[in-house]
């Protein structure tokens, strides 16, 4: 049984940056990644992938290979700073967005607070969120923000596929889950990850840009 989890990032050399940056983050392997409050009690005593700890809220995401991870920090200082939460997520729904409008996908995006089932909040895409995207009335891209007095940390993500297999590492999967996280997915909608992801970097300019791999 693991008794504690890595941080996904390390979030004291983000908040040392002084320059907006946008990360566009790979992985080795499948891995899962607890909201920053989370128990590792939600968890099965012995995970069968890693398992990794950002900060911020929401509930857990399993992220796998072909996923398209993009995060962005926005110091305080920046011209896109919001202190208006919601208005800081709209910011990247709405580059997202215009991103898959460039891919060919119509999007809507989830504007006010969150909305959810509190039996459900163990997965982070089963709510609605400010600034997430929606075809079809199924969740496409998922966001959550950490906020610290240097500045904000938007993370983001749109899966390549299915992700229900999270439901195996669940110690309980609550009656209706399953269905709650039914997302649309790249591969659904045939859409082109790059031509996205261009798109997304010239959106969020003026930023800087690093590509990251994390090692299961």
């Amino acid at each position: 049984m693991i008794s504690d989890v890595e941080e996904l990032y390390d979030y004291d050399v983000l908040r040392g940056l002084t320059t907006p940056t946008m990360f566009v983050v790979r992985l080795e392997a499948p891995t899962l990644v607890l909201g920053g409050s989370q128990p590792l009690s939600i968890l099965r005593p012995e995970p069968m992938v890693p398992v990794r700890r950002r900060r911020g809220g929401g509930g857990a995401v399993y992220l796998q290979p072909g996923d398209l991870w993009v995060d962005w920090w926005i110091p305080r200082d920046d011209a896109r700073w919001r202190d208006d939460v919601h208005e800081c997520s709209y910011i990247v729904g709405r580059w997202w967005r215009e991103a898959l409008a460039a891919a060919g996908v119509a999007a809507t995006m989830h504007e006010g607070g969150v909305l959810d089932d509190p039996a459900h909040r163990v997965i982070c895409f089963s709510g609605r969120g400010p600034g997430e995207l929606f075809v079809d009335d199924r969740k496409l891209v998922g966001v959550t923000q950490w906020r610290v007095r240097e500045g904000m940390f938007l993370s983001t993500v749109l899966h390549e596929g299915s992700s229900a297999t999270v439901l195996d590492h669940l110690a309980e999967v609550t009656p209706g889950l399953e269905g709650a996280i039914a997302h649309h997915n790249l591969r659904e909608l045939g859409a082109d990850g790059d031509v996205m992801l261009e798109t997304l970097r010239a959106a969020s300019q003026p930023m800087a840009f690093r590509q990251l791999f994390l090692l299961s």
